[in-house]
């Protein structure tokens, strides 16, 4: 499994865990249901920029969404 995969699996269980639709968090974030998907899929590389303000709606840290072990 990619780095890109376990990013996307991450971010998927916090938002889950956050009661979040992927499109509720895109909307929140400005970002599109369709790239919400494609990074949680691994299909898509993303921007710090956007990660960090991923990471800020679902009221986790940073390094828990980059956490792959």
């Amino acid at each position: 499994m990619s780095r890109l995969d376990k990013l996307g699996k991450n971010i998927a269980k916090y938002r889950q865990k956050k009661g979040l639709s992927q499109e509720k968090l895109a909307e929140i974030v400005n970002l599109s249901r369709e790239y919400i998907t494609r990074v949680e899929r691994g299909q898509k590389n993303i921007s710090l920029k956007k990660l960090f303000a991923i990471a800020d709606a679902l009221e986790v840290d940073f390094s828990n969404l980059t956490n792959f072990k």
